[in-house]
This record gives structure tokens, C-alpha cells and sequence, in this order.
């Protein structure tokens, strides 16, 4: 029996997609593929034997990952991207064939692999935050704002940078740590938080209830749930600043 990611003698070798927890990276991909249908998605070796990370991108500039079984010995052994709907798909039908490899497709810097845990808050409270946004979003869309209409665009990206949380770490009162609503509907849309009437999982520290780590990594930020975890960079990392100038002629 040859297995999957191997060539019987004398047959070129068929790459394979190496992804064991079918069912846990098709959830990711489903609610992926539903927010951006031609959205690539980014597998990498998670760091430990039988374990790969699915890294997205969400419409609204927010990086996020699960990582699921499986891995290089069952897959390809680098950093792979590929279209998430087609992987999706592969995957529904049971195949083990890595989609056509969209590699160029992938513009965005991860996160630092190390980071550190600056604050854990409950997974009803971020669930509260994310709905009070999505009923301010509603109400302002028809009653508009202060009597004047407003754009859906503009109303989504005020509320996308709106501050939900802001933290201060011990040892550090002046460099508080911004949690912007973004991050919070990435764990939300993308199902990092379980289902609402689910399983407790991850209990803060002298509660029952599941929590949401607040991490932070050099320049970024992340909210770390009990599946899946998503990122942003702050902008001010992403300005570009002349270093000089030139005179005319």
C-alpha cells in the first residue's frame, strides 16, 4: 500500500495537502470562504510533530489562525498557500491533494512566533462587546447618526477602530494595550470562541468562565481564544517615513 504524499516506483510523487483534522480546518475554511470566497490560506508547519497552522486574512486587515492536525509527514514540509475554497473542497470530498500552490497570492507578515499574555478576559464579555457592535452598526444604519446619514462603509470602519478594550500591563501604566474591535469580530466571525451554549473551555483565573488571552508580540496584537487566534499589526508599523530629501534638479 504507497501512502498518501509518496510515489509508487516508477510514478512522480502527487503533493498532498498533509491536513489530518478535516473537520476542524473545514469549519476555518467554511467561515473563511463565506467572508471572502477568494480568499488564499497559508499552511505551515505548526512548530510540533502532527500539527499544521491554517493562516487567513480577513477583509478587515486582521490576520487569523487555527492549527489542526496533521503536518509534514503527512504533507508538505514549508510554508504552503493555496485558495481556501478550493482546499475547502478537497477536503469535503475526502481527496488528500494539495490545491494548485497560489504562493505569490500571499503579501502579509505573521506575527512573531513568541509572544506574551498581558491580560485574559472572559469569552462572555468579548461575545457582549462584539453584539453591542453589531447593534450600534444597525441602529446607525437606519437612524443614521446625530440626525445625518452615514455611509455603511464608514460606519463599519469607525466601528472596525473602535478601542474595546484597552489593558495596562503590570510594570508599564504609560504603554496600555489596545484591543481594537476588529480583533474582536475576527474571533467572533471565525467561530474562536465555540458555540455560545458550548463547553467550558480555558477558565479565567478564579471564574468558570472560558477566556480569551490578550497577547501582545513586538508590534502586534492578538486575541488568542480556545480555537483559533487572530492578530493585527499596529498601523504605525505600516507608515512609511523618507528618510531624507532631495534637492530640486
Amino acid at each position: 500500500m504507497t501512502r498518501p504524499g509518496t510515489a509508487e516506483p516508477g510514478r512522480a510523487s502527487v503533493p498532498t495537502h498533509g491536513v489530518a483534522g478535516v473537520a476542524d480546518a473545514g469549519a476555518f475554511l467554511a467561515r473563511l470562504v463565506r467572508l471572502d470566497p477568494i480568499a488564499p490560506v497559508r499552511l505551515r508547519p505548526a512548530g510540533g510533530p502532527g500539527r499544521v497552522a491554517l493562516w487567513a486574512r480577513l477583509p478587515w486587515q486582521v490576520l487569523v489562525v487555527r492549527t489542526v492536525a496533521g503536518g509534514p509527514a503527512d504533507g508538505p514540509a514549508e510554508d504552503v498557500t493555496v485558495a481556501a475554497a478550493e482546499l475547502l473542497a478537497e477536503l469535503e470530498r475526502g481527496g488528500a491533494a494539495l490545491p494548485t500552490r497560489r504562493d505569490a497570492q500571499w503579501r502579509w507578515p505573521l506575527p512573531p512566533a513568541h509572544s506574551r499574555q498581558v491580560e485574559a478576559l472572559p469569552v462572555a464579555e468579548l461575545r457582549r462587546i462584539a453584539d453591542a457592535a453589531a447593534g450600534t452598526l444597525r441602529t446607525a444604519s437606519e437612524q443614521g447618526v446625530a440626525g445625518r446619514a452615514v455611509g455603511q462603509r464608514a460606519l463599519r470602519d469607525a466601528l472596525l477602530d473602535h478601542v474595546a478594550v484597552r489593558v495596562t500591563p503590570d510594570g508599564a501604566p504609560a504603554s496600555p494595550v489596545e484591543v481594537p474591535q476588529r480583533l474582536v469580530q475576527g474571533v467572533v466571525r471565525m467561530g474562536f470562541l465555540g458555540a455560545a451554549d458550548g463547553p467550558v473551555a480555558g477558565p479565567v483565573a478564579g471564574h468558570d468562565e472560558p477566556a480569551v488571552q490578550v497577547r501582545v508580540a513586538g508590534r502586534w496584537v492578538g486575541l488568542v481564544g480556545p480555537y483559533g487566534a487572530a492578530w493585527l499589526q499596529k498601523a504605525t508599523d505600516l507608515a512609511v517615513t523618507p528618510v531624507g530629501t532631495r534637492p530640486n534638479g
